[in-house]
């Protein structure tokens, strides 16, 4: 099947896509597979043909989970051999192999769905959005925490106006831990630079940093930020990070860390009118409400406050829950020739952040500017 026949095969609304996974790790062994069979179950909208990993332990398990589908050793081989039955290939190994792989699978003329970060540099990056616009295939990356139900339900509540204007917001990730690698391969990984690019905020950042472009409703200016590493001799990435992005309409704050107490989210959106603060799956909406009195201490403000509970999982690491929705607007970009639509231009920013707060922490937490431009245009 060529290129051209594909993109006219897309435009029908019942088309089933057929995908293969390459990195059969934590993420795509607990999250993304899972999340493929129970759409195929419910929809039968998509079929994933094919795996590829390195790891020959990690084979076999594919073979229990998916005994139809063909596996690979070495993803080169998985697109020689099924591309031309393929619609889209999902990249689930370590970031450092993001690029390399995503550009092989635009060469074959297929779509990328592809794990966060997107790349570990910017210059990765920015030849990636390029390659997707010249291939006019898809490039969409996993940011997955959109799909969080208390973090749409954040959104919602932003986009109604009911705090009004935001103008500060904080976001805090705690972990106890870096996040595991499956016990047959490298289990560490995130620690090590050569397979990672970096630490929490190469690993954790990206979610943090796209859920500050959507809540402030516009692109950082500038950052500054500081990390430390808690066992230099053991590894050689950051276990904790934080970061002050300016903003053209307030400020953000962002908290990462792997030594934590505990596992959790707290985000707070502080509005004109009112607040929003969200403990894992619990929130409380606090709107400002008027009343007669000269100054706050004497009554002339005071609070509505609204207590609601969202089941969002977020002790599931795998985020399996999630992947449904991210998956129908990966779909959706599909069949809108969306190549690099919002979510790419904003991974591409993200790294640009990433990169950019490394600096400022080496320079002694110097606020360094940030170009928002992003390289391509979205439709070419």
């Amino acid at each position: 099947m060529g290129a051209s026949d594909k993109s006219q095969s897309m435009s029908n609304n019942t088309k089933r896509l057929r995908g293969a996974v390459i990195g059969y790790g934590f993420i795509s062994g607990k999250g993304h597979i899972p999340a493929y069979l129970q759409r195929a179950s419910e929809q039968d909208d998509v079929e994933i043909v094919a795996i590829a990993d390195i790891c020959e332990a990690r084979r076999a398990r594919v073979q229990e989970t998916l005994p139809n589908a063909r596996i690979y050793s070495d993803y080169r081989a998985l697109l020689d051999r099924e591309s031309a039955n393929l619609d889209f290939v999902d990249i689930s190994t370590p970031p450092c192999d993001h690029a390399t792989i995503a550009h092989a699978a635009f060469d074959k003329g297929l779509h990328v769905l592809c794990e966060k970060p997107l790349t570990t540099s910017l210059l990765e990056a920015r030849a990636l959005l390029e390659h997707a616009a010249r291939a006019k295939r898809v490039l969409f990356p996993c940011h997955n925490y959109k799909h969080a139900p208390v973090v749409k339900a954040i959104q919602e509540i932003i986009s109604s106006g009911k705090i009004g204007k935001v103008r500060s917001i904080t976001l805090s990730t705690y972990r106890n831990t870096h996040a595991k690698g499956v016990n047959e391969w490298k289990t560490h990984w995130r620690r090590e630079k050569k397979f990672s690019g970096g630490g929490i905020a190469m690993d954790h950042g990206s979610h943090t940093f796209y859920l500050t472009f959507d809540w402030m409703n516009s692109y950082p200016t500038a950052v500054t930020a500081k990390m430390t590493n808690l066992e230099p001799t053991k590894y050689d990435t950051e276990d904790n990070f934080s970061a002050v992005l300016t903003f053209p309409n307030g400020l953000a704050h962002a908290h990462l860390t792997w030594t934590a107490g505990v596992r959790k989210v707290i985000y707070t959106v502080q509005g004109e009118r009112g607040a929003i603060t969200v403990d894992d799956d619990d929130m409380q909406i606090a709107v400002m409400q008027k009343t007669d009195g000269p100054d706050v201490a004497q009554g002339a403000i005071t609070w509505n406050v609204e207590k609601r509970s969202i089941a969002s999982h977020w002790m599931d690491a795998s985020h399996v829950s999630w992947f449904n929705s991210l998956f129908d607007q990966f779909k959706t970009a599909i069949k809108s020739g969306d190549f690099i639509g919002k979510e790419a231009r904003e991974a591409y920013l993200c790294i640009q952040l990433i990169s950019t707060a490394y600096r400022s922490a080496q320079e002694g937490s110097r606020e360094l500017p940030l170009e928002i431009e992003v390289p391509v245009k979205a439709h070419p």
